[in-house]
C-alpha cells in the first residue's frame, strides 16, 4: 500500500517489544504505576520499535494528529494509504487487524469483528467467518454479517464511485468480473459469492484458492457498513462507526473531531482501550509545522513520514534529540516507476537505458542519506519474505552509467528521450528525489519534465489514471510502496499484476502486465507451502527487474520523532513502521 504510501495506498493493500510490556497494554494495566508526565522522558533511541514507550492506562484529554494535505479518504472502503488503514481502525473494525505490537511482531494478525480467524475449506476457496457477540454501531443498531458484505461490494465493485483501495476481493471473488457493485445493482442478493447464512456469518467463496485470505480481511473495506446509511462517495461526511471512537465534526479539507463511542463495549473488543476523551485530525498542515509541533510534544504526525530534512541533521547530531527518535524499515520501497505501456517505454531497451542512467546515490542523498534508507536493488524489501539480494544493472558506486544508457537508448532506436516525470507536491523528499533523477537522466540523453500533484489526488486524477498519463507523456512516476501485509504477495500483486491495472486508482503504475509475472503470483496464492511461496516471489522480483518495470531507488527507513505528552507509543510493521494510532493517549488534560 501506498505508504500508504504501502501498497499498499494504494499501495498501498500493510506490512505488519517485549512481549510482557505488549500484554500489560492489551490487559488495560499500565508499564508502570506512575502516569505522571515524568514517563514521557526519552526512552532511547529505537525504543518503540521494540517496545511500548511510556505505557499507561490514564484516560481523558486530547489526542491532536496533524497532516500536511488532505487525506485520500476517511472513508474506510476508499482509501489505500497505510496513515488511513492505521487510523481508520478507530472507528471502523475490519473482520482481522493487527496486533499492538513493537516492530515486527506487530505484523501478528489477531481477529477484530470476527470472532476467530477464518475457517478455510475446499482447498483455500471458501473462508467463514463468525462474528463476535453484540457488536454495535454508534447508535446501538446491531452489526450484522450483511453489512461486513456491503461493505466489500460497495469498496470494491463501484470502482466508478470508489476507485481508491485495493481490487483483490474484485479479482478473487468468484463472479467479480461480472458484479457491478450495489449502486447499480438493484437485486437483494448482491454478489451470490459473499453468503450471509446467519447475522453473524459472513462466507466468501473465490474463483481460486487464495492461502493468505486472512490477510485480506484485515483491509478496511471489511469494516461494516449499513446500507441504508450508505451515501456513496458522500459517506465520508456521515461514516457510521463501528469502533471506539465516532465523528463528531467533519470539515472537508480542514479538520476532523472524533470523541468516544458510547455504544463500543469493550467487552466485545479486546484491542481498543478508549483512553483520550476527543482525537483531533487537523488538515492542510505546513510539514515544517508539523515537524515543530511534533519535536515540542504538541501532536502525532498523521501520515507517518517523520523528521523534516530542513530539521534531520539537528535531531540525529542532539544525543537527547536523537533519543526520542524511531528509525525503521516497515517494509516499504522508493522507486520509480516507468509506464511500460508509453512509447518509447513499450521497448525494454529504454527501460534499460533509464535503470543505468540514474545515480541513486544522489536520489538517496536528496531523501535524507542512509537514515531514510539503503540503495535499492531489488523490487522486495529486505523485510519481506521472498527477498534475494541482486543487482543486475549495477554501477560504480551506484552512481549510474551514462555510456551504458546510451547503449540501451540505440537498441531501442533512440538517442534521446524527451518524457514526463510525476511527483507528489507535498513531499518535499519526493521531489528532491525526482530533480536528482532528472539531472542524472538528463546526462544519458533522457530529458523529463516535472509534474507535481498532491498526494491526495496523485492516484485518482493524476498518476494513477493511465490515460492521463498517456495524454500527457507520462513516462516516469515517483512513487513509494509499503507491502499489504508482510508476504511477497501483499507487497507486489497490486504493483505488478495485470489485473490490477485500474482506469482510476491504478496502483501498478508501470502498467506491467506480464504473462509469466501474473502466472507465478497466481501459483504463489495458491500454494499452501510457505517457503514454495516465498520462492516464487523471489523470481517474480528477478523477472520483473529483467523486464526493468521500474527502478528500485532506496529499501525507505521512516525517522520518526517521539512526541513527549502521549502515551502507548510502539512503532509497529503492520503500519510501515508508523505509530500504532489504536491506543494512543495523553498526559496533558
Amino acid at each position: 500500500m501506498e505508504e500508504k504510501q504501502t501498497i499498499m495506498r494504494r499501495s498501498g493493500l500493510a506490512a505488519v517489544a517485549a512481549i510482557g510490556t505488549v500484554s500489560l497494554l492489551l490487559a488495560g494495566c499500565s508499564k508502570a504505576e506512575d502516569d505522571s508526565p515524568d514517563n514521557t522522558k526519552a526512552a532511547g533511541a529505537d525504543a518503540a520499535t521494540k517496545d511500548v514507550v511510556n505505557a499507561s492506562t490514564q484516560k481523558g484529554g486530547t489526542v491532536t494528529y496533524a497532516y500536511s494535505d488532505v487525506p485520500d479518504s476517511f472513508d474506510p472502503g476508499n482509501t489505500y494509504y497505510a496513515y488511513m488503514y492505521n487510523f481508520s481502525r478507530l472507528y471502523a473494525r475490519p473482520l482481522m487487524t493487527f496486533k499492538p505490537a513493537a516492530g515486527d511482531k506487530g505484523n501478528e494478525l489477531v481477529p477484530d469483528l470476527a470472532a476467530s480467524a477464518g475457517v478455510p475449506s475446499d482447498g483455500g476457496k471458501t473462508w467463514t467467518y463468525k462474528l463476535r457477540a453484540g457488536l454495535k454501531y454508534q447508535d446501538g443498531t446491531a452489526i450484522t454479517s450483511k453489512d461486513v458484505k456491503y461493505a466489500v461490494e460497495r469498496s470494491n465493485f463501484a470502482r466508478d464511485v470508489l476507485s481508491l483501495g485495493p481490487n483483490y476481493f474484485q479479482q478473487f471473488l468468484d463472479g467479480g468480473d461480472k458484479y457491478k457493485g450495489p449502486y447499480k445493482d438493484k437485486s437483494a442478493e448482491g454478489l451470490a459469492s459473499i453468503q450471509t447464512p446467519d447475522d453473524t456469518t459472513v462466507v466468501f467463496k473465490l474463483n481460486r484458492a487464495f492461502q493468505e485470505f486472512d490477510y485480506l480481511v484485515a483491509t478496511p473495506q471489511t469494516a461494516p457498513v449499513p446500507q441504508s446509511k450508505d451515501k456513496g462517495i458522500d459517506y465520508v461526511k456521515s461514516i457510521v462507526s463501528s469502533g471506539s471512537y465516532q465523528f463528531q465534526s467533519y470539515d472537508e479539507g480542514k479538520q476532523a473531531v472524533l470523541v468516544r463511542n458510547k455504544n463500543w463495549d469493550a467487552s466485545t473488543d479486546p484491542l481498543r482501550k478508549q483512553y483520550p476523551d476527543k482525537i483531533v485530525v487537523n488538515l492542510k498542515v505546513n510539514p515544517e509545522t508539523i515537524d515543530q509541533d511534533v519535536q515540542a510534544g504538541n501532536v502525532i504526525d498523521l501520515g507517518g513520514t517523520g523528521v523534516q530534512a530542513a530539521t534531520q541533521a539537528d535531531v540525529v547530531s542532539d544525543p537527547e534529540k536523537k533519543a526520542s527518535t524511531d528509525n525503521t524499515y516497515g517494509g516499504r520501497l522508493v522507486y520509480m516507476a516507468i509506464n511500460t505501456k508509453l512509447k518509447p517505454f513499450d521497448n525494454v531497451e529504454c527501460r534499460k537505458a533509464v535503470e543505468y542512467a540514474i545515480d541513486k546515490t544522489s536520489v538517496q542523498t536528496a531523501q535524507g542519506g542512509p537514515i531514510r534508507g539503503d540503495i535499492a536493488t531489488t523490487v522486495l524489501p529486505p523485510d519481506i519474505p521472498g527477498y534475494e539480494k541482486a543487482d543486475i544493472y549495477a554501477t560504480d558506486g551506484n552512481k549510474g552509467d551514462p555510456a551504458k544508457a546510451k547503449e540501451h537508448l540505440k537498441a531501442c532506436g533512440q538517442t534521446t528521450i524527451n518524457t514526463s516525470i510525476t511527483a507528489r507536491s507535498d513531499r518535499p523528499a519526493e521531489i528532491d528525489a525526482a530533480t536528482a533523477i532528472i539531472n542524472s537522466l538528463k546526462a544519458a540523453g533522457i530529458n523529463a519534465t516535472m509534474k507535481q500533484f498532491p498526494a491526495g489526488k496523485y492516484f485518482t486524477d493524476y498518476a494513477g489514471v493511465p490515460k492521463w498519463d498517456a495524454d500527457n507523456n507520462v513516462g516516469l512516476m515517483m512513487m513509494q510502496w509499503g507491502s499489504d501485509w508482510p508476504s511477497g504477495y501483499g507487497f507486489l500483486q497490486q504493483i505488478l499484476h495485470g489485473d490490477a491495472i485500474g482506469a482510476s486508482g491504478n496502483t501498478n503504475l508501470s502498467q506491467f502486465d506480464n504473462k509469466e509475472v501474473n502466472e507465478l503470483l497466481e501459483k504463489a496464492i495458491g500454494t499452501e507451502d510457505k517457503a514454495a511461496r516465498d520462492a516464487m516471489y523471489t523470481e517474480i522480483d528477478k523477472k520483473t527487474m529483467d523486464e526493468a518495470a521500474l527502478v528500485p531507488l532506496t529499501y525507505f527507513k521512516v525517522l520518526l520523532y517521539r512526541p513527549a505528552n502521549f502515551t502507548n507509543l510502539v512503532s509497529t510493521a503492520a503500519f510501515s513502521g508508523q505509530y500504532d494510532y489504536l491506543n494512543i493517549g495523553t498526559t496533558k488534560k
